[in-house]
């Protein structure tokens, strides 16, 4: 593989001699001032360079060449080459890069000025590298990121920053925080519209720039995406890639008109089958803004955006020997136990849908010339959740088809079908499922009902746990867990410029109501469905209820999904409100130092309903939470050239829902408490034109965590004792390093490098309590120094952009090492102070190509865009949910016991994209 990296490189290295030379100077349009480090490139090229300390700077070209100029914080300006020329930028507070930034509330990091650790995306690397790539693993060239695409369905990945997971990493969609108010969590399947409608994202590692109360453990992703675009014209684009992948997209944009009218659409669709056996899925994606500049003093924006959208799922968890045993010889990371037939159709247990229109109101207004107030009004109305298996199929063998825990190892679909025969009645040879069969033996095996409830007498009913009067519990359906919500909030900042001093303050509400519950989906060949479990019904739960076909829902994000209608198993409401005030005083001397000092306090408040199970306490007392944070910086440009930087900041993180109200209760945790979080952070930077490179130190401690844990009660061994460890804490340092080199006027290369210390700091002792919550004694995790899993703790990036005229072609190498695998410190191997800590995974390097070719077509802009992922189709495992060390003698995989859950990367993969520019 070396010599083919060599041998590409070789290639490209050769660069175009250009022999004229155009002279010119770059000034600030208010100040008249030099603008040194400002960018100066040839339309259409990599040909460049930057302006020295006076703003001068000298290019290979011609007079009559196009050249761009550009610097952060600036309009980009098109000029025609002429000698001893002369170019004034324009300010402009709402552009970074080329990305349009759509409100005054989105808090920008900018180069050389804001002391954070940041990375900028542009609109062009996303809409050429995303392909048919999951949304997040544009960002895996950043430092600190790791993204995953997990099991492998279409949505289902996940990123990490630093070693944090997505509850600690902040999440912001044109400013407005999107991390789920009770979980923490980002669903990359309600956000599958963002590869077509993202204008930029912007990562800041660590505390990040951002005035709001978020999770900026780990860092600060924030996503820009299109607004009412004031150029007029539209784009029509068609996509195809492996496993009949094909997505196609159309917008346009009216342009602005003379009375201050702008307007954008976009509708996009896309289909495939999945990389993953019985993956496959289908979804839309919906954008539209309108906008309003009546004056200089006013701007208005309103905004849409969705992508409705279901697909089937590997959520069952599979070992390295299922993936060597079933499916292709060898590894076969296509492997799905899920996955079947019914009907002749491709069927899964497990389908996700959703659908999670985001509606947005932004209102610039500049008071005066140096007082503006910034505000943002959104809501999102989400519905869908995810099917999967009901009943207690487990009983009867024909159906028997998932592996269950137990022993010292989990049992995996090795164990449970091949080796135990369970379910082998309804799995194909191949291993996949039959569910005909399952439908024939839901039937077959199901006596007619003969109870109380006469209508019902003789039809074929199931049940989860009931087994009277002919209702069958040893079944197989379809469930929907249904996880919905109504979302409204509210970002306002004023903002004040006072001499050198710039102050905001600043107002985030949130309204927040999740809605939980379970709806039968497919009944798989059954008349009917015994629900219990609604303690609400009062003597009518001794009789429960019968659902039938007409009360079941279609797994769809366009249809109703039963928020109003029959629920079964549970039905309970998350209410979580949110009021938090921040301020900011930031100094900025002119050209050399900026500091800033930013401060907030915020009060959520929790509050739980339940409607089937918490008689006599329905709905639980509220509990108001303080939370804030402080964090200041200071940036120093000690020359056009070189500057430092170092912040630090303090965190005190709310607790999620569950931690409120845990057990699925309605009782509040007595023991709740803030997470603590510390970080430092220094950095130094260089740019130039053929040069630039950042590097940052961190170390952040994320402390103060509670954790429980169920253990064997040691007085009393038939009953259990619960296990509360306090101050929890773990310690990340690491060093990052982003580098551009331009040797030639036509080569770019890019690189990354992080690496990470991420471990537990100390052992932990616990008080354990019985069931009746007497302290009985202690307990101690023996965690000292063992490693946080499930990010990759080394990571390194190479890259090679080369551009020929019309045509580039680009590649890059991704090295990762010390990732550790996933597990709970509570595990039981952590009782034991000789444990062997987290289990290390093989190292792995991946290669993607891309080229693009752009060409007129009637007049008109048009490109070709080809990219092609893990180039040579390399196997490796990126995450284990499982911590099983090998001893001598077990079975392994590249020296991984076999028996540990994995998953496995993609394989080779491959897309092609035309699009057309009008």
């Amino acid at each position: 593989m070396k010599r083919y990296l060599f041998l590409f490189i070789a290639l490209i290295a050769f660069p175009l001699i250009s022999t004229a030379q155009i002279n010119g100077q770059v000034f600030d349009a208010e100040t008249n001032q030099p603008l040194p480090g400002a960018n100066v490139v040839v339309e259409d090229t990599q040909t460049g360079t930057s302006t020295d300390a006076e703003g001068e700077f000298t290019i290979d070209a011609e007079e009559g060449d196009v050249l761009v100029i550009s610097f952060v914080g600036y309009n980009t300006q098109e000029v025609t080459a002429e000698q001893g020329m002369e170019i004034f930028l324009q300010p402009d507070e709402e552009m970074l890069g080329e990305i349009v930034v759509s409100s005054n509330v989105i808090d920008i990091a900018r180069a050389r000025e804001t002391p954070v650790a940041v990375s900028t995306i542009t609109p062009a690397e996303i809409s050429q590298e995303i392909g048919n790539q999951e949304f997040p693993e544009i960002m895996n060239k950043t430092p600190g990121a790791y993204a995953t695409k997990q099991s492998g369905g279409y949505g289902d990945s996940r990123i990490s920053l630093r070693g944090f997971d997505q509850n600690n990493t902040a999440f912001l969609i044109n400013g407005q925080p999107v991390n789920d108010m009770e979980n923490g969590w980002v669903y990359w399947s309600n956000w599958q519209g963002l590869t077509d409608v993202a204008s930029g994202i912007q990562i800041q590692r660590g505390l990040g720039a951002t005035n709001l109360a978020v999770p900026s453990v780990g860092g600060t992703i924030s996503i820009f995406t299109k607004t009412a675009e004031q150029e007029k014209g539209g784009s029509v684009s068609q996509l195809v890639g492996n496993d009949g992948y094909t997505k196609t997209a159309a917008s346009y944009n009216t342009g602005l008109g003379d009375n201050g009218w702008s307007a954008s659409f976009l509708l996009s669709y896309w289909q495939g089958n999945g990389y993953v056996n019985n993956t496959s899925g289908e979804g839309w994606t919906y954008f539209g803004a309108v906008g309003y500049d009546p004056n200089d003093s006013h701007s208005f924006n309103l905004s849409v955006l969705g992508a409705g959208q279901w697909h089937h799922q590997r959520g069952t968890n599979v070992s390295i020997r299922d993936f060597q045993n079933f499916g292709d010889d060898g590894i076969d990371p296509r492997w799905n136990s899920n996955g079947g037939t019914l009907n002749g159709e491709a069927f899964n247990m497990e389908r996700n849908f959703y659908n999670k229109p985001l509606a947005t109101l932004n209102w610039d207004w500049n008071i005066s010339d140096n007082v503006s107030l910034a505000t943002s009004l959104y809501g999102s109305a989400g519905r869908g959740g995810g099917t999967g298996p009901r009943g207690n199929n487990y009983f009867n063998s024909a159906i028997d088809l998932y592996p269950f825990g137990g022993g010292q190892y989990q049992e995996d679909l090795t164990a449970h079908y091949l080796e135990g025969g369970d379910g082998a009645a309804s799995r194909k040879e191949d291993g996949s499922i039959n569910f005909d069969n399952v439908v024939d033996v839901n039937r077959s095996t199901t006596s007619g009902y003969n109870g109380a409830l006469g209508a019902y007498n003789g039809q074929l009913i199931g049940s989860h746990g009931y087994s009277e009067n002919g209702v069958n519990n040893a079944v197989l359906v379809r469930r929907a867990s249904m996880n919905s919500h109504n979302w409204f909030g509210g970002i306002s900042k004023l903002e004040a410029e006072v001499d050198k001093f710039t102050l905001s303050l600043g107002v985030d509400l949130r309204k927040y109501t999740g809605y939980h519950y379970r709806a039968l989906n497919n009944l798989m060949g059954l008349d009917g469905y015994f629900s219990g479990g609604d303690d609400s019904n009062g003597n009518q739960n001794s009789l429960g209820k019968i659902l039938e076909s007409e009360n079941t829902i279609e797994a769809s994000p366009f249809h109703d999904t039963g928020i109003s209608g029959p629920k079964i198993d549970y039905y309970n409401l998350g209410l979580v409100n949110w009021q938090g005030v921040n301020g900011m005083v930031e100094y900025d001397s002119g050209d050399m130092f900026t500091a800033v000092i930013q401060g907030g306090v915020s009060n959520q408040s929790y509050q739980r309903e339940d409607f089937f199970d918490q008689q006599g306490n329905a709905l639980s007392e509220k509990k108001n939470v303080l939370g804030g944070y402080v964090k200041g910086g200071a940036n120093f440009n000690i020359s056009d050239r070189h500057n430092v930087f170092a912040n630090a900041g303090f965190i005190s993180k709310q607790p999620l829902f569950d931690a409120v109200f845990p057990g699925f209760a309605n009782d509040i945790n007595p023991d709740l408490q803030n997470e603590q979080i510390t970080s430092i952070e220094l950095g130094y930077g260089y740019t130039s034109y053929a040069f630039d490179v950042n590097v940052n130190l961190y170390s952040t401690v994320w402390g103060n965590r509670f954790v429980e844990r169920t253990i064997p009660d040691p007085n009393n061994p038939n009953q259990d004792a619960t296990a509360q460890f306090d101050d929890v804490d773990q310690r990340h340092n690491g060093i990052e390093v982003e580098t551009t080199v331009r040797p030639t006027n036509n080569l770019r290369l890019d690189g990354t490098l992080s690496v990470g210390d991420w471990k537990y700091t100390n052992n932990f002792n616990a008080t354990l309590f019985d069931e009746d919550r007497n302290e009985i004694g202690t307990s101690t995790l023996y965690t000292d120094g063992v490693k946080v899993g499930d990010a990759a703790q080394f990571v390194g990036y190479l890259g090679a952009d080369y551009r020929l005229g019309d045509w580039s072609i680009d590649a890059g190498y991704r090295y990762v090492d010390n990732l550790y695998a996933n597990y709970s410190i509570t595990d039981d191997a952590f009782a034991d102070p000789d444990n062997e800590g987290a289990l290390k995974l093989p190292s792995y390097g991946l290669v993607d190509l891309g080229s693009t070719f752009r060409f007129d077509f009637f007049g008109q802009s048009a490109s070709l865009r080809v990219n092609v992922n893990n180039l040579f189709d390399t196997t490796y495992i990126s995450e284990s949910e499982t911590n099983y060390h090998a001893a001598s003698g077990d079975e392994t995989w590249n020296g991984i016991h076999n028996r540990n859950f994995v998953w496995f990367g993609f394989g080779r993969t491959w897309n092609a994209s035309l699009k057309y520019n009008f």
